[in-house]
């Protein structure tokens, strides 16, 4: 059976076999194997007391999530949440389908625990996206699901792409994160650096939200990169704050390069995902978190790769955590694995759950400045 630890290790040394075939072959493999219904279940890792939380008016089963990028055409949502993780974030989609940059577009950096992607937003269009959400809850399949929306690449008016997906995609899905941080795409660079810009950007796609009916009216995030100076920084929080955004998702891949890298390809542009952005991406959460006091939840995200990371983010300030790359070289285990020792993490440190050491560091920090924070 699926559900056993045979099964998913087996699934794990599965993953061996695909880790030896072209890196895009292999994501479309194991999409497949999860659309046949092969991938192994872990439903019980996430059905610990200590492991649920409510955030931004949800109810989460666990605080482990999957990034966008895995799921880009929202084909596997359910064997996904059957695999344990809490939530689900498909995408980025586009309003019309577009094909990406040409291949070859991702490659892994074993050596870093990385990948270096550059798909520049490949995208089957909201229409076809739609179809599949509006299937996963005609089969009555129940999880928390979120879209990552981007515009088309050729599309003069970022505005109106993001207009038209959240009237489209919105309804059908508990979240919308605006994707203004892709490093793939020169659009979002420029829109990032345009405060104007973005103001209106935020304002108008908050407005199409408001209109959707309040049964079906999904929370609003933003993803923000890993590359933000102080002050840029400083105007993501005081946009989020103006703008009343209900979350934000820090952080998306980096088009740095550290010095500490070794794999041979090293030097491919795209977006660095993996190990080495655990530091930065860390770093800009404590900072977000501290520059907007807590008061918008955030999931962390960027080289996660066991439950003590995703703890050290949560204490750092995330109310979830997402992770991906580090799925490439752990399988689909990591993800009970993180559910069963996150509980024991906070429940080590005191904690009745994870959902009380959210922000301890910062409430810690604070404390010993003798500033009283709510918890």
């Amino acid at each position: 059976p699926r559900e056993t630890r045979t099964y998913e290790s087996i699934a794990t040394a599965g993953m061996g076999v695909l880790r030896s075939l072209d890196p895009e072959t292999a994501h479309g493999l194991s999409i497949t194997l999860c659309r046949l219904g092969l991938a192994p279940r872990a439903l019980e890792s996430k059905r610990k007391a200590g492991l649920q939380l409510k955030v931004m008016g949800m109810v989460f089963d666990s605080p482990v999530g999957l990034a966008a990028g895995y799921d880009k055409q929202a084909q596997v949502i359910p064997a996904l949440l059957d695999m344990g993780f809490g939530f689900v974030e498909v995408g980025g989609v586009t309003p019309l389908p577009q094909p990406g940059n040409p291949r070859p577009r991702m490659f892994r950096l074993p050596e870093d625990r990385a990948v270096i992607n550059r798909f520049g937003l490949n995208s089957e269009g909201q229409d076809v996206v739609a179809e599949r959400l509006v299937k996963f809850k005609e089969e009555g399949h129940s999880g928390v699901v979120g879209v990552n929306l981007a515009k088309n690449t050729a599309s003069e008016d970022a505005v109106a792409d993001y207009v038209a997906g959240m009237c489209r995609l919105g309804p059908l899905v508990d979240f919308v994160v605006l994707n203004v941080s892709c490093p793939n795409v020169k659009w979002t660079s420029k829109l990032s650096k345009n405060e104007d810009a973005m103001f209106r950007l935020v304002s108008q796609v908050q407005q199409a939200r408001g209109a959707i009916p309040e049964a079906s009216r999904p929370k609003l995030l933003l993803k923000l990169g890993p590359d933000m100076d102080a002050a840029g920084k400083r105007h993501m929080a005081k946009l989020a704050l103006d703008c009343s955004v209900d979350g934000l998702v820090v952080s998306n891949t980096t088009s740095t390069r550290p010095n500490s890298l070794v794999s041979p390809d090293r030097d491919q542009k795209g977006g660095l995902s993996g190990e080495p952005l655990k530091v930065v991406a860390e770093q800009t959460l404590r900072d977000m978190y501290s520059l907007t006091g807590g008061h918008i939840p955030i999931i962390g995200v960027g080289g996660i790769s066991s439950a003590q990371d995703a703890y050290r983010r949560i204490r750092a300030g995330a109310s979830l955590v997402q992770i991906y790359t580090a799925l490439v070289y752990d399988g689909p285990a990591l993800v009970r694995r993180m559910n069963e020792e996150l509980d024991e993490l906070a429940r080590k440190d005191g904690f009745r759950g994870v959902a009380e050491a959210i922000g301890a560091d910062y409430r810690d920090a604070q404390s010993s400045k003798g500033v009283a924070v709510k918890k």
